[in-house]
């Protein structure tokens, strides 16, 4: 009722909220109707911030023994349908000598999301920690697979599927990485989401970027000049101002199944795929590295990239998790 009279909720109600409902509190038609008026009112940081305490409250802790980790993550739902260039830029970054913990899920709105791409690769998701920490000990990089540990989305998911429109829930995910990562590279789809995830996580502890290529993709593609978002600046860029020559949407498109999609994959770590192909990935790593090592100039980053990339550390480092998660 307060929402209909234009009242909107705080950050402590949310969470309440959020634990109500992993308990099972409120019908199915409530929690709709609750997720429908947000909708329609606007998602505002209390929101996204309650239902995160909420998730992460009612979920699965894990503990890697450091916060010093990055994940690097889009939100989904830009329908570009391009190959999977966050999980590649995970493993160049792991190789290039930095601890990443991705936590992602199956795709929502293309054909291959990061649990696609590695599982078709024969991962076994882990959800022990002792296995989790090993993984990011031996190749700098370890993975959360979402349903293991945010046990709350499991009461929404049937609402969720039944209204068949974004909700506040599809913007959650880069917030409940249970490891709670000390950095974040944020790939977001419009201007507006830019805002409201710089409000969002300027009020939690941790060191974030947030990218948006102009023309609508969330991360930098390439195609068009991007916006590059942290706690203290903005700026706006143009691939020509990295030295790169702008890129074809169809150059980095993913194809029409996972297998396509992870065949260009394959292609970016094995240093066999086209100059688009490395060099959108080169691009989104690159920044994460700037992120962790703000001393350093964007040119060195890229370089460091692009030698994981070139001297088969980034490919290495994936090898290496895919032979631990397949036993």
């Amino acid at each position: 009722m307060r929402l209909v009279e234009g009242e909107y909720p705080k950050r402590e109600e949310i969470r309440q909220v959020m634990l109500n409902i992993t308990e099972e509190k409120y019908p199915a038609e409530q929690i709709a109707a609750l997720l429908m008026a947000l909708q329609i009112k606007g998602i505002t940081p209390d929101v996204l911030l309650g239902f995160r305490d909420g998730l992460l409250q009612t979920g699965v802790p894990v503990d890697l023994g450091t916060r010093e980790v990055i994940d690097i993550v889009g939100t989904g739902g830009d329908r570009k349908n391009t190959f999977n260039i966050s999980t590649c830029a995970c493993f160049v970054v792991a190789g290039a000598g930095y601890k990443v913990a991705k936590h992602g899920n199956y795709a929502a709105t293309s054909v291959s999301g990061a649990s696609s791409v590695l599982e078709n690769h024969g991962v076994k998701f882990q959800k022990d920690e002792g296995r989790l920490r090993q993984s990011l000990e031996v190749c700098n990089f370890t993975y959360l697979h979402a349903p293991f540990f945010a046990y709350g989305m499991k009461f929404v998911g049937p609402i969720r599927k039944a209204l068949s429109i974004p909700t506040c829930f599809n913007l959650l995910g880069p917030l409940v990485n249970p490891c709670r990562p000390a950095y974040q590279l944020l790939g977001v789809a419009t201007l507006g989401q830019v805002r409201l995830y710089h409000n969002t996580l300027s009020r939690i502890d941790v060191k974030y970027g947030i990218v948006n290529s102009i023309d609508g993709y969330d991360e930098i593609s390439g195609t068009s000049d991007f916006k590059f978002q942290t706690r203290e600046r903005e700026l706006v860029r143009a691939p020509e101002d990295l030295g790169f020559a702008r890129i074809k949407p169809e150059e980095i498109y993913g194809g029409s199944t996972a297998l396509q999609a992870m065949k260009i994959f394959d292609d970016v770590l094995n240093n066999s795929g086209t100059d688009s192909q490395k060099n959108v990935v080169i691009i989104n790593a690159a920044y994460a590295i700037k992120l962790m090592e703000p001393e350093h100039d964007i040119n060195e980053c890229l370089a460091i990239a692009r030698e994981s990339v070139e001297s088969g550390k980034a490919l290495a480092a994936f090898k290496k998790y895919v032979e631990l998660c397949d036993i």
